[in-house]
C-alpha cells in the first residue's frame, strides 16, 4: 500500500491515523451550528496529522487548517471514511504528490452528501429504529433492560464501524492517490462525485425545502389554483427557485448564513401577510 510513498519525507505513522480516529468519533459533533455544521470538529480531527505534515511551513499549515474550516455535513458512522480519505490526500500533497488543494476540497465535499444519504437510511432509518423498537419491548413495566440494550447494542456497533471506516478510508486514500496522479481519471472521478453530490444536494432541496402557494384565483364560481397548476408545471418548483435564489445570494453577492436567513424570514413574512403563502 505505501509502495507510492515509500521516498516520503513527511510520513504519518499509523499512530498518527487512529489518534485522529478517536478525535473525530468523540469530536464528530461537537460545536454543531448551523453555518458550518461539522466543520470545526471535521478541521479539529485533522489539526494534529496538518501539524504534522505542514509544521515547518506555516503558510501551508494555515491554507490546509483555512480549507478544512469550511462547511462539511455527513452521516458520522459511514462517513468516517471521509476524513481518513482526506488525512490521505493531505499526506501525498506534503510530499510532493500531484494532489492540489481542489482536488482535496472537490472530493471532501462530493463524499459527504452521498455518505450522509446511505448512512442515514441504513443506521438512523432502519438499523436505530429496529433497535428502539426491540429496546421499547424489553422496557415494558419499567424496566431498565431495554435502555442498557439500546447503548450497549449501539455503541457497540458504530464504535467499531466509525473506527473501521476511518482506518480504510485512509487505506483507500493512500490507494486513490495513484488513479487520482492520472489526470485524465483524476478529472473523470472529480466530475462523477461532483455530479453525484449536486444530485444529493437537489433531493435533500426537493424533500425538505417547502414554499407552498396558498393563492386561489377566483372569477364567479370559478376557481383556480395557483399551487396546482405550478405542480402539473414541475413539482416542487417554488423550493427549487428559493434554493436558487439563496445559492445566488451566496454566490454572487456573499450573503452568510445569517443573512440567508434573515432573508428568508423576512419573504415569507411578506408573502404570508400578502396571503400568496
Amino acid at each position: 500500500r505505501r509502495v507510492l510513498f515509500r521516498s516520503m519525507s513527511k510520513k504519518l505513522d499509523r499512530k498518527d491515523v487512529k489518534n485522529a480516529a478517536w478525535t473525530w468519533m468523540f469530536f464528530h459533533h461537537c460545536a454543531q451550528n448551523f453555518e458550518r455544521m461539522q466543520g470545526l470538529a471535521f478541521c479539529h480531527t485533522m489539526s494534529k496529522p496538518l501539524e504534522k505534515l505542514y509544521g515547518d511551513n506555516p503558510e501551508e499549515l494555515k491554507a490546509a487548517l483555512t480549507r478544512h474550516m469550511q462547511f462539511f455535513n455527513t452521516e458520522p458512522q459511514l462517513g468516517s471514511v471521509i476524513p481518513g480519505i482526506t488525512i490521505a490526500l493531505e499526506e501525498a500533497r506534503a510530499n510532493g504528490g500531484e494532489v492540489d488543494a481542489e482536488l482535496i476540497m472537490g472530493t471532501k465535499n462530493a463524499l459527504m452528501g452521498p455518505f450522509a444519504g446511505i448512512g442515514d437510511s441504513i443506521l438512523m432509518g432502519t438499523y436505530s429504529p429496529i433497535l428502539l423498537s426491540i429496546a421499547i419491548g424489553l422496557s415494558a413495566g419499567g424496566s431498565p433492560i431495554g435502555a442498557i440494550f439500546f447503548v450497549i447494542a449501539w455503541l457497540g456497533t458504530v464504535i467499531p464501524l466509525k473506527y473501521f471506516m476511518f482506518m480504510k478510508g485512509y487505506d483507500l486514500g493512500m490507494d486513490a492517490v495513484k488513479l487520482l496522479m492520472n489526470k485524465e481519471i483524476k478529472d473523470k472521478i472529480t466530475t462523477a462525485l461532483t455530479m453525484v453530490g449536486l444530485i444529493v444536494i437537489g433531493g435533500v432541496a426537493s424533500t425538505t425545502v417547502a414554499a407552498p402557494i396558498k393563492f386561489v384565483f377566483t372569477a364567479g364560481e370559478m376557481t383556480v389554483s395557483i399551487q396546482e397548476i405550478l405542480n402539473k408545471i414541475m413539482p416542487t418548483l417554488v423550493p427549487m427557485l428559493v434554493t436558487v435564489g439563496c445559492w445566488l445570494l451566496a454566490d454572487k453577492k456573499g450573503w452568510n448564513s445569517n443573512k440567508l436567513i434573515l432573508g428568508i424570514l423576512g419573504l415569507a413574512a411578506v408573502m404570508v401577510l400578502l396571503g400568496i403563502m
